[in-house]
């Protein structure tokens, strides 16, 4: 695999995974205007395993805040991290069940780029709406279980490729009210367990095909996925302090109508 290929997967990977304007858009728009070969399981893994410690670093606090709550609940003692991790499970439900679902019956997944073109377009207006309606008045710790199970919801829609998962939780956050950081913050919490599980689950595919040897190639990715993961997060988080989601939507709506143009033959 060439040092292009492994760059451009991670690269992609790493910055379109948190920031809300679609990874899995982008990887199949790229995949087909390179005509790059498919990157092959282990190589999937290394990049999840990349994204998915650039997070857990970044909200380490959380984490151990968590961790410390689940230890004190199991003594019987009342803790906001064990509520927290409650809220975290609660919404990650809905986005297992859509998941094992959408495997059995399109055991492939959801493709095609006119879907991921209107997907990429209709979700970006619908964050548009929500960051201009939506109160900036809670935080994390003032969510709901109720709260967390409709974000969850949405989260569900993100097997839809062009929704973006990070996008469309980042939506029904601001919807609920929160603000645009807590919004993000959540979503940053949520996309653990959604990305850990597809990556256990290319994990399982690998080693059931007996090809799970590591790779410089994969240590490479998975460096190179982290590094950016990690930079983009702190940069989202940084931008949202002071700024809204606009120049997401903007961005998405320019890529969406370049993914239709490109359909529908306007160029």
């Amino acid at each position: 695999m060439s040092f292009l290929h492994i760059a451009v997967l991670a690269l992609v990977q790493g910055i379109t995974e948190f920031l809300p304007i679609s990874s899995s858009g982008h990887l199949v728009l790229i995949s087909v205007a390179l005509k790059l070969p498919d990157q092959g399981l282990i190589m999937d893994v290394a990049v999840h395993v990349g994204t998915v410690c650039a997070v857990i670093l970044y909200l380490w606090g959380d984490l151990w805040a968590i961790l410390i709550g689940l230890g004190r609940a199991a003594k019987g003692r009342r803790d906001p991290g064990a509520r927290m991790a409650g809220r975290i499970i609660i919404a990650t439900l809905p986005l297992v069940a859509a998941g094992l679902g959408l495997n059995h019956y399109y055991p492939g997944g959801l493709r095609g780029l006119e879907l991921i073109g209107w997907s990429t377009v209709v979700f970006g207006l619908l964050l548009l709406i929500a960051d201009r309606i939506g109160l900036t008045l809670r935080r994390v710790e003032h969510l709901r279980y109720g709260d967390a199970i409709v974000i969850g919801l949405a989260q569900a829609l993100a097997l839809i490729p062009g929704t973006s998962r990070s996008g469309i939780t980042m939506t029904a956050g601001r919807i609920l009210g929160m603000e645009r950081t807590d919004a993000a913050r959540f979503s940053l919490l949520l996309s653990i367990p959604a990305i850990s599980g597809a990556g256990a689950l290319k994990g399982y595919e690998l080693w059931r095909s007996g090809n799970a040897a590591l790779t410089s190639d994969a240590v490479l990715a998975a460096a190179l996925a982290f590094t950016v993961a990690l930079i983009a997060i702190t940069a989202l988080m940084a931008w949202l302090r002071r700024a809204t989601f606009t120049p997401f939507v903007v961005y998405r709506l320019f890529f969406g109508g370049a993914v239709l143009g490109l359909v529908y033959g306007w160029y």
